[in-house]
This record gives C-alpha cells, sequence and structure tokens, in this order.
C-alpha cells in the first residue's frame, strides 16, 4: 500500500555511538521521510481504508505539527479533502508546509488539547472523518513498516530504540519486529518532564501525565492511547525516559556528528543511548529518528542548550584592578588556553564593588569539560579569583 508513497528511509551506520556502546549503531532516518517524519505511513493507511462515502465526507485532525503534515499530504495522494486544526502560535515554516500540501488549516486553541477539541466539535458538525494521531489500528499498522523496514536492513538487529509520546510508532514496530524477531529487544524512550508511559504501566492502564513540559514537542503527549497502551504492555521490553540536557546533546551530536537535522523528539533514541550506553551493548542496536521537522528558532536554542550541557560554553564572574590594561591582561591570559570569548560583561557601579575594582562577567566558547578545567586553572595560576555564579 505504501510502495510508490513512504519512502523507505536510510539506514546510517554511527561511529561515535558504536565507540561509545560497544556494539554497532544504526541510525534509522525517518527525518528524511515524506513530510519530514514516519506520520505519513499511518496517515496513509487509515485514510486509504475509509469507505467511499467517509471519503466524501473529508478528513479532519489536530497537530502542532507532523501529524498535520501526514494526514495532508495523504488526503491530496488519495483525493480526500482535509481539514487540519493547529494551535496558535504553532511553527509558522509547520503551519505553511501543511497548507501547501493540501489541507485547509484552521487556527484554535493554544494547548493541543484545546485544538484537538476543535477538531473533534467539528467532526460532529460536519460528518468529516476524525483521524486521530495514535490510537486506532491502521495508524499503528502504517508505522509497523518502519520496523518491517528495519529487519530488511539490519537483519542482526537485537535491539531497536525509539521515542514514545502517544505510542502509535513504538507499538506498530513491536507488533511488526516481535512477530517475525520474537528475540528483539523494543526499547521506549520518554522526555523527563512527559513521562506518562512508565506510571501508566505499572498502574496497568492509562494515567493522565498533569502538566507535561519538554522541548520534545513531538513526543509531549499527556495520556497513552487506548490501543496503543495494551500492545505496548505486552510487547515492548522497556520504556525508559532522558532529561532536556540529554535530548538537546543528542540532538547536536547528530547535526555535529552525522549532519543529520532531527527534532527533539526525533533524537530521544540517541538521547538514551548517550545516557546510559552500557544499557544497549548486547549487539547492534538500531535507533529511529522519527522526525527532522524543528522550527529554526527553536533549534538555535536548543543548540545552544546542548552546547552548555556538554561544556562547550563556560561562564565566569571575577573582580580586577580598576585600571587602564587590567581587562587586556586577562583576555590575554585567556587567549593562551585558546578560548573564545563570546560576550563581556564590565561593571564597575555595583555598591557591593570596592573603590578601584570592577566586575567582569565572561562568557566563553570551550572545546569541552577537560578544555573548561584548563581554563580555569590557567586562570587560577595568573593570580585570577573565579567568583561563583549569582
Amino acid at each position: 500500500m505504501l510502495t510508490g508513497v513512504a519512502r523507505v528511509t536510510a539506514m546510517e551506520g554511527s561511529r561515535h555511538l558504536s565507540q561509545l556502546v560497544g556494539a554497532p549503531v544504526h541510525l534509522k532516518c525517518e527525518n528524511l521521510q515524506r513530510t519530514g517524519s514516519f506520520k505519513l505511513r499511518g496517515a496513509y493507511v487509515r485514510i486509504a481504508g475509509l469507505s467511499p462515502e467517509e471519503r466524501a465526507a473529508g478528513v479532519v485532525a489536530a497537530s502542532a505539527g507532523n501529524h498535520a503534515q501526514g494526514v495532508a499530504l495523504a488526503s491530496s495522494l488519495l483525493g480526500v479533502r482535509s481539514t487540519v486544526f493547529m494551535p496558535v502560535g504553532a511553527p509558522l515554516p509547520k503551519v505553511a508546509a501543511t497548507r501547501e500540501y493540501g489541507a485547509d488549516v484552521r487556527m484554535a486553541g493554544h494547548v493541543v488539547d484545546d485544538t484537538l477539541a476543535a477538531a473533534q466539535r467539528y467532526a460532529r458538525e460536519t460528518g468529516a472523518v476524525f483521524i486521530h494521531p495514535f490510537d486506532h489500528p491502521d495508524i499503528l499498522a502504517g508505522q509497523g513498516t518502519v520496523g518491517l523496514e528495519i529487519l530488511e536492513q539490519c537483519p542482526e538487529v537485537r535491539t531497536i530504540v525509539v521515542g514514545v509520546g502517544g505510542g502509535g510508532l513504538i507499538a506498530g514496530v513491536a507488533v511488526a519486529v516481535k512477530a517475525l524477531r520474537p528475540d528483539v529487544r523494543v526499547i521506549g524512550v520518554q522526555a523527563e518532564g512527559a513521562a506518562a508511559y512508565p506510571p501508566s504501566l505499572v498502574a496497568g492502564r492509562p494515567v493522565a501525565f498533569d502538566n507535561p513540559t519538554t522541548m520534545a514537542d513531538g513526543i509531549k503527549v499527556g495520556r497513552p492511547g487506548d490501543v496503543p497502551f495494551g500492545i505496548v504492555a505486552e510487547l515492548v521490553d522497556e520504556v525508559r525516559t532522558v532529561s532536556e540536557d540529554a535530548l538537546s546533546s543528542a540532538l547536536l551530536l547528530c547535526l555535529e556528528r552525522a549532519k543529520l537535522v532531527v527534532e527533539p523528539a526525533g533524537a530521544s533514541p540517541v538521547a538514551a543511548l548517550l545516557s546510559e550506553p552500557e544499557a544497549f551493548s548486547g549487539g547492534p542496536v538500531v535507533a529511529v529518528l522519527s522526525g527532522g521537522n524543528v522550527d529554526p528558532l527553536l533549534l538555535q536554542r536548543i543548540l545552544r542548550h546542548g552546547m552548555a550541557a556538554a561544556g562547550r560554553y563556560l561562564s565566569l564572574r571575577l573582580r580586577l584592578a580598576d585600571r587602564p590594561g587590567a581587562l587586556a591582561g586577562l583576555l590575554g591570559a585567556l587567549s593562551v588556553v585558546d578560548a573564545n570569548v563570546l560576550d563581556v560583561s564590565h561593571v564597575r557601579t555595583d555598591p557591593r564593588l570596592g573603590l578601584t575594582e570592577v566586575e567582569v562577567e565572561l562568557h566563553l566558547e570551550t572545546k569541552g569539560p577537560e578544555h573548561c578545567e584548563e581554563v580555569a586553572t590557567a586562570l587560577h595560576e595568573a593570580g585570577y579569583r573565579v567568583m561563583p555564579q549569582s
């Protein structure tokens, strides 16, 4: 069904992650899929399965990005009218792409729950078929084709790592993979601030996670889907959580080492590998990079956060004698250890300062944690006293 619709996306090896884990690591590049994520697969299968009467009524969806684009393109390919509700403030590139794929885009609500309610109300009023992003068997079937491709491209795989929001992707992958290779481990990854699956699995039923908060908007889902939850509980070996620092570091690694633009949700499997590499050492690992739709402004902030988390930025406060050449001497000491100065704040008027003192705050670009230590040592040996950050 998906032949000629969804791409068979590339599988790329990662030498850096392989060395870290101690086993071959491959990246399944769904960030290079049409529309920029795996969502097209499930949306197409779901809409293709509608009756002629349902197709005539059109479809409606609610999404902040990836599902919106998947539904819009799938509908256009199948000749079905689509309406997509998106939250006010959704990234402009995603809104524009959804329109370009052929959907009638309507802005409603400031959070996805409000947008979802608006789409469901539209479905009741017009008879349009609501296309849920993850809570339908056809959606899971489409997403499961990612698992089939992984087994074809990497037959020796032992572990597959997948980001988890509502659970549609990992449930589909688990059904496909476990049916053919029950020995393969399937591991889910959620952001710590939006981890609804661990408490739900303990409770044995979907449990809502209050106020999910994470930069990984693609997996920021407050409650597991009813359909995928049962499959995840039965077939998925483990669901792990990762921090925001790990997510931003993973995104930075994908960009620098693999030359791949990946959104935070798509980088979550890599974040899990970085956080606890020894947990994945038993054989070849495939990490699914589920999407690459990241707003450029958000990407800029995340990269700064990732560089800070990786020890690539260093902030320092020092007090100097208020005399000509003092600042130049400090900058000269930093140049000796090859620290790049990004920003300098020079304060003379703070009442906490002595009469002949100035305070300098520096933001430096460094080469990592060891270089940060080298910079601090060099300043200490040059007679400078670094003050604690307030």
